[in-house]
């Protein structure tokens, strides 16, 4: 299901220029960068092309700019996903953001998860259903009239080849023809330098994604070593000397490891129980010879005469007694 699609799976692997154009030819737009969707209006027109009429159009804003109004959208889009049943988590906060990557990811899950489901059919009417938006009229009207300038724009340009090359031959040689040509000759660049610009955002992102996720898990690791329990254990103790090291020579790991060793030693120097075992033994040898003396006592006060017996209380009352003199 494509609701548990992982990682990395293929859909992730899909490059921008094919997102956007599979977003563009689904709800005639006019996109030109994946960020630009950051709203959550053009996701709520995908499930609605996906699924349709089970996304309340009316509720959506396509002309959302401030990040209150694009939470607006996403909580639509939550209700449907409730609604459908698809537990696809939605990161709200980093989507109005406008960050290049969390967008991407996102609509390159979108993406998967519409084929899915339309399997190529394309009986969609997007502007009919993008009328009833707030903002989706004047949405439509900026696409024609973006895409009617680009079709303008290329079409003049066979008629005008012929008369810019003969002008070209006839200024060849002229000097203020060549400073403008030096002038524009950056500016025919500017596509591939915003192109390299979106790149290396979206890898500066992706690091940052990646460092902090990392140092998630080092936090999680030292709040459990400060456990109370186990905070003064030697293994521990190795633990927070490698996370608190602020040198890379490699000297935190061996002192971590002979900590261990040190331990290791001394636990095994300690035998609690083998000397709990030898006091309970002790202590119940004695109990046992007290009750054996008790024993033969009375034996021996039973076989006596009870002259026997008076005269022996009296020893026993002439030396008890420092007075007394027998």
């Amino acid at each position: 299901m494509a609701t548990n699609i992982g990682i990395m799976d293929a859909a992730y692997f899909v490059g921008r220029s094919e997102i956007l154009s599979w977003i563009n030819s689904t709800l005639q737009l006019n996109l030109s960068k994946v960020e630009e969707a950051c709203s959550g209006a053009v996701h709520c027109q995908l499930l609605d092309a996906a699924h349709p009429g089970i996304v309340p159009m009316h509720k959506v804003n396509f002309d959302a700019k401030n990040e209150y109004e694009m939470i607006q959208n996403y909580k639509v889009l939550q209700d449907v996903f409730n609604k459908l049943k698809i537990t696809k988590h939605i990161e709200v906060s980093k989507l109005v953001k406008g960050r290049p990557l969390d967008n991407l990811e996102f609509m390159q899950w979108m993406k998967r998860y519409c084929d899915s489901f339309t399997s190529g059919q394309n009986n969609y009417n997007a502007l009919e259903r993008r009328e009833v938006c707030k903002g989706g009229r004047e949405t439509s009207k900026k696409t024609a009239n973006s895409q009617a300038s680009t079709k303008g724009s290329t079409a003049q340009r066979p008629q005008s080849s012929h008369n810019s090359r003969r002008a070209e031959v006839s200024n060849a040689n002229h000097p203020i023809s060549q400073a403008v040509r030096v002038v524009r000759a950056p500016s025919t660049g500017g596509s591939a330098y915003e192109e390299k610009i979106t790149e290396l955002k979206l890898s500066i992102d992706s690091l940052e994604k990646e460092r902090d996720f990392y140092f998630a898990k080092l936090r999680d690791i030292e709040i459990m070593c400060q456990t109370p329990e186990i905070e003064h254990s030697p293994i521990v103790g190795a633990i927070q000397k490698i996370l608190y090291a602020t040198d890379d020579d490699g000297t935190a790991v061996a002192e971590a490891q002979a900590m261990l060793s040190v331990g290791h030693k001394e636990l095994e120097g300690l035998s609690p129980i083998a000397e709990v075992s030898e006091e309970k033994s002790s202590s119940e040898t004695h109990k046992r010879k007290n009750i054996a003396n008790i024993d033969f006592d009375v034996a021996g006060l039973a076989t006596l005469s009870p002259r026997q017996r008076l005269s022996d209380i009296s020893d026993v009352h002439c030396s008890g007694s420092p007075l007394t003199t027998c």
